[in-house]
């Protein structure tokens, strides 16, 4: 017996003695990217071998129990190379995880569900939160602005809250929509506008975004079928993460101030002129003051934006709240903007994760006070020798123009500009705007059948605007009416419901996956418009204000049914087809339904055995779809419906004793229907090295037919000289390249550059129901100057508000020759027949630029955009920059702009192509610096700080204000500012 305890005893030990190497052990740590140092949420720490595993929180913070030092911990985040850490004595692992070209196995949100990006059949872009624009961001598009091949962004002014001009591979329609369709979290947004708010999307908190996904071709987009001609943006906002509860706050403050103003006579210039040129009477028309009037009305603007997030799981479900708050004060005096926001995310799983569920709901508040922006166009205006205020003057002691006669009675110059300072100073237009939109989403994967889920979801989208506006009665501009009193009030009712079936199924013994869907959406757009009389300052109602009704309710409504299959074969080729079909409220019934088909098919040749072991091509994969799209967006409800309109009290007609209301038809095409864009797309995607350079090049061709266009037609054959109807067609057709480059990549140092380039060609081919060579076009673009004048032309073989101008002469010295055209049609008649198609304002190239590098705790970047080709018309100089502009006939002196000196001008020569000029620029929008302190004083609390300039510099031969001007008319531009920023940002 003794034998046989010394014999267990040998065989014990060795084990006992391994105990202290098996005994299980708490591991913590924090994941970071390794280019950018920031923490990354999500990622998957698995112990090797096992099923046991956890994921990173907010902070990119993680803590896994039951390990061994033997373990070895497997770290994998989609898009990132993984990574294995053996445990050993470790207590405490940071990780940092590097871009990988396993990205392809990401799935990419696309219409209705998500799809490999390896599999992409269409042209589709993502840009996700670390790749976004940095600085003062107050409206979501600005994060990817130069950012995607293909899409243009432009701010439209410097305006607090104002949003942007984004068009995807250029315009599609002449009166219609060319917006894209916005889609936050499933839920698309009408495109509407909100009474009270400069743009929708400034309700949007740009800090809950996650990723931007840019739907461009055919393929991608006709599953959205009627609303897709222009392209689909589909934003993803940030949801929680299972774990404890981990808070975010960051804060920037921020300065903006003038990159540039409008060159104008300084005061001593001014005098020097009218001294030269004006007479005895006329030079006693000036003052004694040296005003710089845009000094005046324009200040430093401070920005504020701070966010505060919490993300956890409480009983197992995950969710995220954050609130943001916005304080901007414009550049223009008294322009201020305040925003409240809350967010509200919860993502339960049931029945052992087979019913996924979202809930989404967000809300916003603003409050404004717009200055009024009349001011910006008068300060270049107004005589620089009058001082702003004048103890004798009526009007609250600003000076204006005006005369008294003998018995006191005070008469305003009718054509004279109004003081700027008084036009800000004196206006209180107030507007508080409240939004709420969300969804819930129900996601089921059937038990008796996994390949096969259920997904409901409905959405909604409200909002009121109101506000008032007052002027006091002693102010200038609103002397004749007494002052102005009136307010406004508006109510947004958006309702979506979708439902679809999806089915997902594997099939290996034919090397096939098939992906199908199919599904129904209905969508109601309800708009209350009140309306109310106008009021002067007392409250006296302005005579013939009083509204008939009460209130205005326009309402559309959309049905679709959709479909699609995807079918992939041995991972090497996809074959992609959707059909959707669109009902619309805003078409006869006999017109009402619209069919939009694609196909699509992708050969991934990198899976291909003559390349699958390439040690240097990571990706190669072609592409080739068609499809058919709609756009019904940006006209009326009614065009199809026999419309009478009610006359205005003032137009009310007299029988006996009485007062009538008339009734008047409108023009109206019965058979008015959908426009149509056909799009034939070709791409090819590359990686090599592992990733470390990738890149894709798209060409696109795209036709639009059945314009929503307003057309001339025969008086007497409708209730009117013009009717919206489909005549016309459309052609856009480009190439893209994207690029992408990790040139550097180590332990210490990252850099990357990332770069594209878009071309796009956009031409009129029809523009009339029946062949009419002698037909010049649609005269469009309005300016001011003159009575009905416009400087843009819709003309069949050229672009899309091609300006229409005559051949500017010029004198041995270069020096324009007033009123001096060239004989174009060679008749020795100076006429219409002389005036000739000239530029564009669309570019013909444009480019984007962004690199990031990344040196230990240290990061620094910067983002560039060029546009080429593009041309705007100088409004502003050829309004004022005549002689007649400052020695005015009508009892008034006006100041100039400086290129009166390089005309030498009397009269106005708007129509002369010396005013259109070449507005191609190199924009930097932003350059960044960030620092990663880490943990404060050993504690949990981490920090990084950051600092930025936005609107760099631009260069640029244009000769206005700025380069970038949406329509290409450039006249009362509020200007962009140049913002300085610091930030910092704290996860604890």
């Amino acid at each position: 017996m003794k034998k046989f305890y010394n014999r267990l005893w040998q065989c014990l030990l060795p084990a006992l003695l391994a105990l202290p190497a098996l005994a299980q052990v708490q591991v913590g740590g924090r994941v970071t990217d390794a280019l950018s140092g920031e923490p990354l949420p999500g990622v998957s720490v698995q112990v090797k071998g096992t099923s046991r595993g956890t994921q990173t929180d907010t902070r990119g913070q993680f803590i896994i129990s039951g390990v061994t030092p033997a373990s070895v911990l497997v770290f994998t985040f989609l898009g990132k190379q993984p990574r294995e850490v053996a445990v050993g004595a470790l207590t405490e692992i940071s990780v940092t995880l590097a871009d990988d070209n396993r990205e392809l196995q990401e799935a990419v949100v696309i219409g209705y569900g998500t799809q490999k990006k390896k599999e992409l059949t269409g042209s589709i872009t993502t840009v996700t939160a670390k790749d976004f624009n940095k600085g003062s961001i107050q409206t979501p598009e600005q994060l990817i602005a130069g950012k995607v091949a293909g899409v243009s962004i432009v701010s439209n002014s410097g305006q607090p809250g104002v949003g942007s001009t984004i068009r995807i591979r250029g315009g599609s329609s002449l009166n219609a929509s060319n917006d894209p369709l916005i889609v936050i979290d499933g839920v698309p947004f009408s495109g509407q506008g909100i009474n009270g708010a400069p743009n929708p999307l400034s309700l949007v908190n740009p800090g809950d975004i996650e990723s931007f996904t840019v739907l461009k071709d055919a393929s991608a987009t006709a599953i959205y079928g009627s609303r897709a001609s222009n392209g689909v943006l589909l934003i993803t906002t940030k949801k929680g993460v299972a774990g404890k509860p981990k808070f975010n706050f960051n804060t920037s403050l921020g300065v903006a101030q003038r990159a540039k103003e409008v060159e104008v006579l300084s005061a001593a210039q001014f005098r020097q002129y009218v001294d030269s040129f004006g007479t005895a009477a006329q030079r006693g028309l000036m003052g004694d003051a040296a005003t710089d009037w845009q000094e005046e009305i324009y200040q430093s603007g401070l920005t504020s934006d701070n966010n505060l997030s919490v993300s956890g799981s409480l009983g197992g479900m995950p969710y995220r709240v954050s609130a943001n708050l916005l304080h901007q004060n414009g550049m223009l005096i008294t322009d201020r903007l305040q925003r409240s926001h809350l967010s509200v995310n919860l993502s339960p799983q049931l029945f052992n994760r087979h019913l996924k569920i979202n809930v989404s709901v967000k809300g916003a508040i603003t409050k404004a006070h717009y200055a009024n922006q009349q001011a910006i166009i008068n300060a270049v205006q107004f005589d620089p020798s009058q001082p702003v205020r004048d103890t004798a003057s009526p009007f609250a002691g600003y000076y204006e123009w005006y005369t008294t006669d003998n018995t006191g009675e005070i008469t305003l110059n009718p054509n004279a500009p109004r003081n700027p300072v008084s036009l800000v100073r004196m206006q209180d237009n107030n507007a508080t705007v409240k939004r709420s939109y969300g969804n819930l989403e129900l996601d089921y994967k059937f038990h008796f059948l996994p390949d096969l889920r259920a997904n409901l979801n409905l959405g909604y989208d409200i909002s009121r605007g109101n506000g008032t506006t007052f002027v006091p009665a002693d102010a200038g501009q609103q002397f004749a009416a007494g002052g102005q009193n009136n307010r406004f009030l508006q109510e947004i009712n958006n309702k979506v419901g979708e439902f679809y079936l999806s089915y997902l199924k594997e099939i290996p013994g034919i090397k096939s996956t098939v992906n199908a869907m199919a599904g129904y959406g209905y969508y109601d757009n309800a708009t209350t418009n009140y309306n109310y009389a106008n009021f002067n300052a007392k409250g006296d109602t302005i005579s013939g204000s009083v509204p008939l009704f009460p209130f205005d309710k326009p309402q559309n409504t959309l049905i679709s049914y959709y479909g699609r299959l995807i079918y992939t074969f041995d991972d090497r080729v996809v074959f992609a087809g959707s059909l959707r079909t669109d009902g619309s409220s805003r078409f006869a019934p006999e017109n009402r339904w619209g069919v939009f088909p694609s196909a699509a098919i992708t050969w991934r040749l990198n899976r291909e055995a003559f390349l699958r072991n390439s040690e240097t091509l990571s990706d190669l994969k072609l592409r080739l779809s068609y499809g058919v799209t709609g756009n019904q967006d940006g006209i009326a409800n009614y065009s199809w419906m026999s419309i009478y309109g009610t006359s205005t009290n003032a137009s009310m007609y007299q029988l006996g004793d009485k007062y009538y209301y008339l009734q008047s038809p409108a023009a109206y095409d019965k058979d008015i229907k959908w426009e149509q864009t056909a799009t034939l797309n070709g791409g090819v995607d590359f990686g090599w090295f592992n990733g470390r350079l990738s890149g894709s090049l798209d060409v696109y061709f795209k036709k639009t037919k059945n314009l929503l266009n307003t057309v001339p037609i025969p008086i007497g054959s409708n209730f009117s000289n013009q009717l919206l109807t489909n005549v016309g067609n459309i052609e856009n057709k480009g190439v893209e390249l994207s690029l992408a480059a990790i040139p550097v990549q180590n332990d210490r140092l990252t850099w990357d550059v990332n770069f594209n380039i878009t071309y796009n060609k956009n031409k009129i081919t029809n523009l009339t129901a029946i062949n009419n060579p002698s037909f010049l076009g649609n005269l469009t673009g309005g300016i001011t100057g003159g009575t009905g004048q416009t400087i843009q032309i819709h003309s069949v073989g050229y672009n899309t508000f091609s300006y229409f101008v005559y051949k500017q002469v010029y004198d041995k010295s270069g020096r324009p020759l007033e009123g001096v055209y060239e004989d174009l049609d060679k008749n020795g008649i100076i006429n219409q027949r002389d005036m000739y198609r000239y530029k564009s304002p669309a570019p013909v190239v444009f480019l984007g630029f962004s690199t990031r590098v990344a040196f230990g705790r240290w990061d620094a970047g910067t983002a560039l955009r060029a546009s080429l080709g593009n041309y705007m018309y100088n409004n502003v100089a050829s309004n004022f920059g005549v002689r007649r502009s400052i020695i005015n006939p009508l009892g008034l002196l006006n100041n100039s702009t400086t290129d009166i000196y390089k005309t030498g001008f009397y009269n106005n020569q708007y129509q002369s192509d010396y005013y259109v000029q070449n507005a191609s620029f190199l924009r930097m929008d932003n350059l960044t610096l960030g620092y990663n302190a880490g943990a404060l004083f050993g504690s949990q609390v981490r920090l990084r700080i950051n600092a930025a300039c936005q609107n760099v510099f631009v260069l640029t031969k244009y000769k206005g204000l700025d380069p970038e001007v949406n329509g290409g008319i450039d006249y009362n531009l509020y200007p962009r500012a140049r913002t300085f920023v610091l930030g910092v940002n704290l996860d604890f």
